[in-house]
């Protein structure tokens, strides 16, 4: 290889890993430790991310911790723009496997969705207005949180295709799969009819 194929290969991996590394900030843990509530793995469903944090801790902490976890994502995916679109999807992805697998806390994470959300505002604003316009639909139709996070992510791969953005429909496709598989526990639930809703304390 040339020099200048091993620089792009650098390039790829430090994205890669520069976006890792932002992903796996646990704000949700962050914030719920700095707030008095304790470890938050060990409060209501165990999860990290904002929805958890809604019941553990209150509005507030929970729109700070969604508005964070989506800007790592986001970023994540503008710093390494700067490198060109490549460099940029692998930083999204690093993100996204970030949020999910923090190197901090022993590679168990939160279940992704906002993090989704800011690498898709990074990437391509329209989807992202999209998404969030089905999550809150879907939210306020059904206060399902999990189902709500399920629809907007599937509909933005669609979104993606027929707009023509080919690549990051494919990136999505396999963010979705991931999120769908640590959704597998709410897809159970809500086909049991047990899934908590919006609000609502039991797990």
């Amino acid at each position: 290889m040339s020099p200048d194929d091993w620089s792009g290969v650098l390039v790829f991996l430090l994205s890669f890993a520069g976006g890792y590394l932002l992903g796996s900030i646990p704000f949700g843990f962050i914030l719920a430790r700095f707030a008095g509530i304790g470890d938050l793995r060990q409060i209501g469903s165990g999860n990290i991310g904002a929805t958890n944090v809604l019941r553990a801790g209150g509005k507030g902490l929970a729109a700070l911790t969604l508005l964070l976890d989506a800007a790592k994502g986001t970023a994540a995916v503008l710093i390494a723009a700067r490198w060109g679109e490549g460099a940029a999807l692998l930083a999204g992805l690093g993100a996204f496997l970030g949020h999910l697998f923090p190197v901090w806390l022993g590679f168990r994470g939160g279940k992704g969705v906002a993090t989704y959300l800011g690498v898709l505002l990074g990437l391509y604003w329209p989807a992202a207005a999209s998404f969030a316009a089905i999550w809150l639909f879907v939210a306020f139709v059904t206060r399902y949180s999990s189902l709500a996070a399920l629809a907007a992510s599937a509909a933005s791969i669609l979104t993606l295709a027929m707009m023509g953005q080919w690549r990051l429909a494919l990136l999505f496709l396999l963010l979705s799969v991931l999120l769908y598989q640590r959704h597998a526990a709410n897809i159970g639930r809500l086909a049991r009819g047990e899934e908590a809703r919006i609000g609502e304390t039991k797990q």
